[in-house]
C-alpha cells in the first residue's frame, strides 16, 4: 500500500481535488478552483522569485479591486496584492534565515529615507485612532516597498531587467488603453462616460490618466533605445494608444503632470545649473506670495466647468476655483486634512484613516454637490497633505525626504553618466517619476497597486544605477598597481 501511494500520489491528489472542486461548484462555491494556481505561484516564489515578480508586474495593469466588485467591501487588488503579501512573507523568512541583505542598498540614502518613513508609519500605527485600518495600510506599503524597492534593487542590477520591467508593464497597460478607447467610442467619447469606461481595470479616470501619464516617458525610453529599432512600429502603436488614453481620460492632473515632466526635461537637456533652477523657483514663489490675492481674484473669475466635452474648455477649467465641483471638492478635502493635522500635529490620526475620519472636519462653506460623509469618493487628494492628517508633520517630511533624495541622486547620476542606454534610462525614469509627483500633489494613488508598483520600482532603478556608477568611479580613481 505504501509503495502504491508513493508512486501514484499525483493521481490520488488530482482525484481528490476534482471531487472536492465538483462538490463545491455544485454549492456555487468557485474559489477552490484557484487552489492549483495558488500552489503553483507559491512554488514559483520559492524557486524563482524573479519569475513571480514578472508575473506581478504584468498582471498589475489588469488587476481587479474586490471592493469595486462588491466582494463584501474587501479593499484588495487581485491577483497582485495576495502575491505581494506572499513575497513579503518569503522575503521576511529569507531575511531571518540568512540574516543579511545587500549592504550597499541598505546604506544608500534613498533606502535609509524609505526605512525612516516606514518606521514613522509604524509608530503612528501604534498611536492610530483605527489600529486595524492602519495595520492594513502599513502592510500594503511594506509589501510594495519590499517587492519593488528591495527585491527590485536586486533584479535591476541587470540592466536588461529594467527594460523588461518597462515592457511587461506597458504591454498590458496598452491593452487596457485600447479596451477603454473602444468602450469609450460607444459613447462618442463624451466626458461623463470617461469617468468609468476604464472599469473594471481602473476605478476611475483620475487614476487611469495618472498611470498612463506616469508610464508615458518609459514608453518614450523604449522608443529612443537603438536596440528596439525593429520594434518601433509596435512601439508607435503603443504610443498612440497611450496618447489617446491620456487625452480622452479627461484627467486634467495627468495633462498637467506631462507638461511639468516636459519642463523638467528641459532642465536636463539644457544642463541648467541647480542654483539657477532653485533661484528661479524661489523667485516665482515670492512673486506668487506677493500677488496671491490678485491671483485668486483672477482664478475666481474663471467659470468654465470641467464637465465640458470640448478639450480646450476642459483645460480652461483647471484654474476654476469658484464653480467647478471637482476643484472645489479637492480644496474641501485639503482643508479637512489641515484641520485634522491641527488637531493631531505630531502623530496624526493613523495611516489610512483619513477617509474614515475627515467628515466632521468639513466646513459648511467648503461643501460641494459631490461632498460626502461616507469617505467613498477618494482620499485626501494629495500625497503630501494626506500624510499630514494621517501621520502628522513627520509623515509628510519623511515622505518628502524620499522625493528630495530621489532628485538629488538622480540628477547627479544623469550628469555623471556618459551618453548611452543607462543615461537614457535615468533621464526617462526621472520624467516618469516627475509625472507622478506632480499628479501626487493633486491626487493620491500610492495605496493602489497600479501606481505603487512603478513608483517604488523607479526609486529602485535610480538606487541601483547610482550604486553601480559610484563603484565604477571608485575603480577608476584607485591608483593602478605597479
Amino acid at each position: 500500500m505504501d509503495s502504491y501511494l508513493k508512486s501514484n500520489w499525483v493521481l490520488i491528489l488530482s482525484f481528490l481535488f476534482i471531487m472536492t472542486n465538483t462538490a463545491l461548484i455544485a454549492l456555487e462555491q468557485y474559489w477552490f478552483a484557484a487552489v492549483p494556481f495558488a500552489l503553483a505561484l507559491l512554488m514559483l516564489a520559492f524557486v524563482a522569485t524573479d519569475k513571480l515578480m514578472w508575473v506581478i508586474v504584468f498582471t498589475t495593469p489588469l488587476s481587479l479591486n474586490l471592493e469595486e466588485l462588491e466582494f463584501g467591501g474587501i479593499g484588495m487588488f487581485l491577483p497582485t496584492e495576495p502575491l505581494l503579501f506572499g513575497v513579503l512573507i518569503i522575503f521576511s523568512l529569507k531575511l531571518l534565515y540568512d540574516r543579511t541583505f545587500d549592504k550597499e542598498v541598505l546604506k544608500h540614502p534613498l533606502s535609509i529615507a524609505i526605512l525612516i518613513n516606514l518606521s514613522w508609519l509604524f509608530i503612528t500605527t501604534l498611536t492610530s485612532t483605527m489600529p486595524i485600518v492602519s495595520i492594513k495600510f502599513l502592510l500594503a506599503r511594506s509589501w510594495f516597498v519590499v517587492a519593488f524597492f528591495y527585491i527590485g534593487s536586486q533584479l535591476f542590477k541587470k540592466e536588461q531587467n529594467i527594460r523588461t520591467f518597462f515592457w511587461l508593464y506597458l504591454i498590458p497597460l496598452t491593452g487596457v488603453a485600447i479596451y477603454t478607447f473602444i468602450h469609450h467610442s460607444l459613447y462618442s467619447f463624451e466626458e461623463r462616460p470617461a469617468h468609468w469606461v476604464m472599469q473594471p481595470f481602473f476605478k476611475d479616470h483620475t487614476v487611469y490618466g495618472a498611470v498612463l501619464a506616469m508610464m508615458f516617458p518609459t514608453l518614450l525610453c523604449l522608443i529612443s533605445l537603438k536596440r528596439y529599432r525593429r520594434f518601433r512600429p509596435i512601439l508607435v502603436i503603443m504610443l498612440t494608444a497611450l496618447s489617446l488614453g491620456i487625452i480622452f481620460s479627461y484627467g486634467r492632473a495627468a495633462w498637467i503632470s506631462l507638461v511639468a515632466a516636459f519642463a523638467v526635461s528641459l532642465i536636463f537637456l539644457l544642463r541648467l545649473k541647480t542654483s539657477f533652477v532653485l533661484s528661479s523657483a524661489g523667485f516665482l514663489a515670492i512673486v506668487a506670495g506677493i500677488f496671491w490675492s490678485d491671483i485668486v481674484d483672477v482664478l475666481e473669475e474663471n467659470k468654465q466647468d470641467s464637465t465640458s466635452e470640448n478639450l480646450t474648455e476642459h483645460v480652461q477649467s483647471i484654474t476654476n476655483i469658484s464653480t467647478d465641483a471637482s476643484n472645489l471638492e479637492r480644496i474641501n478635502r485639503w482643508n479637512s486634512a489641515i484641520e485634522m493635522f491641527e488637531r493631531k500635529p505630531i502623530f496624526g490620526w493613523g495611516p489610512g484613516t483619513y477617509a474614515f475620519q475627515y467628515a466632521p472636519f468639513q466646513s459648511s462653506e467648503d461643501l460641494t454637490i459631490i461632498s460626502t460623509n461616507a469617505g467613498d469618493m477618494g482620499n485626501a487628494h494629495s500625497e503630501f497633505i494626506g500624510p499630514l492628517a494621517e501621520a502628522g508633520v513627520f509623515g509628510t517630511l519623511t515622505f518628502a525626504l524620499i522625493i528630495i533624495l530621489f532628485y538629488v541622486r538622480a540628477s547627479k547620476l544623469y550628469f555623471r553618466l556618459p551618453k548611452g542606454e543607462k543615461r537614457t534610462i535615468v533621464f526617462y525614469t526621472i520624467l516618469a517619476f516627475t509625472s507622478y509627483i506632480i499628479n501626487g500633489t493633486l491626487n493620491n494613488f500610492l495605496d493602489t497597486d497600479k501606481a505603487s508598483v512603478p513608483f517604488w520600482a523607479f526609486i529602485a532603478i535610480i538606487t541601483v544605477l547610482d550604486l553601480q556608477n559610484n563603484k565604477q568611479l571608485k575603480q577608476e580613481t584607485q591608483p593602478q598597481a605597479a
